[in-house]
């Protein structure tokens, strides 16, 4: 037995080093940066006031925020992948908040991938694409609203909600500026694997899961046309055909928008928005829609490429 596993090692090794031989033969090393191309930008903002015996008064506070923006590009001939990882996470503290001082401030997970094939000449500026699509966007840990009461009530957890993407479509790029994407066939799962969240969501008491059909549209300009300057913006649209609990025509709206400028080569100052409108997703009592919006504009470290 055992020489057998290792004859199976030695022929995996013989495989993989083949394989690589190959496709360094077929595209020289030199030549791989000219299909892939990795850019973004990640930052860490941090704030902290400590108040002793302070006569003006106040409230010692701490603020922390995480984020990354990573865009990986691959164009070759007439196929091309891009892929967009969005995230942030931060807390908070305050000597203000007596019975839960600290808070999760933001907490962000939106990644999304589209591969397609050109189908017309390949020297155009303006590119067509059949193009196949995948996201994903959820949160980290659960999150709470804190009523005047003094206690605490959760509206979020890891999956719960998050939503699936996928789809087929086409998809039209003006040189690395401008993306649009428009699927007649796109297939939407929201997930919810906390019970007690479900019924805010849109998911049935008994399943951890809903799908539904519909038709999805995107958007996305990206532009770094100036020194240090780099101004990212995503709309995503998204309609089910069939759906007890949102009619066609009602969409699910998800628009992220973020401007950095990055100065003394590793400080940024930056500008992020989500805006977010879901039917299905209800707030309070008695259960009402509404719109979601998030801001942060911080001074921190960051590092772009």
């Amino acid at each position: 037995m055992k020489k057998v596993l290792i004859f199976l090692a030695i022929l995996s090794v013989i495989s993989v080093h083949a394989l690589f031989a190959s496709e360094q033969d077929s595209v020289p090393p030199s030549k791989w940066k000219q299909y892939w191309k990795l850019s973004g930008i990640v930052g860490l903002k941090v704030s902290q006031v400590q108040l002793v015996n302070w006569a003006a008064g106040g409230n010692s506070t701490f603020a922390g925020v995480a984020s990354a923006n990573v865009t990986l590009n691959y164009k070759r001939n007439k196929i091309a992948w891009d892929t967009n990882l969005n995230t942030d996470f931060g807390v908070f503290y305050s000597s203000d908040f007596i019975a839960f001082p600290w808070r999760k401030g933001n907490d962000n997970i939106n990644f999304g991938t589209i591969f397609g094939y050109q189908i017309n000449p390949e020297e155009k500026k303006s590119m067509w694409y059949v193009a196949a699509n995948g996201t994903f966007r959820s949160q980290y840990t659960r999150g709470y609203d804190f009523p005047a009461d003094g206690t605490r009530v959760k509206t979020s957890n890891w999956l719960s909600p998050s939503y699936t993407e996928l789809s087929v479509g086409i998809n039209w790029k003006w040189e690395k500026l401008v993306n649009i994407y428009v699927s007649p066939f796109a297939g939407l799962v929201t997930s919810c694997t906390d019970s007690v969240l479900r019924a805010s969501y849109g998911v049935p008491a008994d399943k951890t899961a809903f799908p539904s059909l519909g038709m999805a549209f995107g958007a996305g300009i990206m532009y770094d046309g100036v020194k240090n300057l780099l101004i990212l913006t995503n709309l995503q649209l998204f309609t089910p055909y069939t759906d007890p609990g949102q009619k066609f025509g009602h969409f699910n709206i998800d628009w992220n928008f973020m401007i950095s400028y990055q100065f003394l080569k590793v400080l940024s100052v930056s500008l992020t928005t989500n805006l977010r409108y879901y039917p299905k997703v209800l707030f309070d009592e008695p259960k009402t829609k509404r719109v979601q919006f998030q801001e942060i504009f911080g001074l921190g470290v960051a590092y772009s490429f």
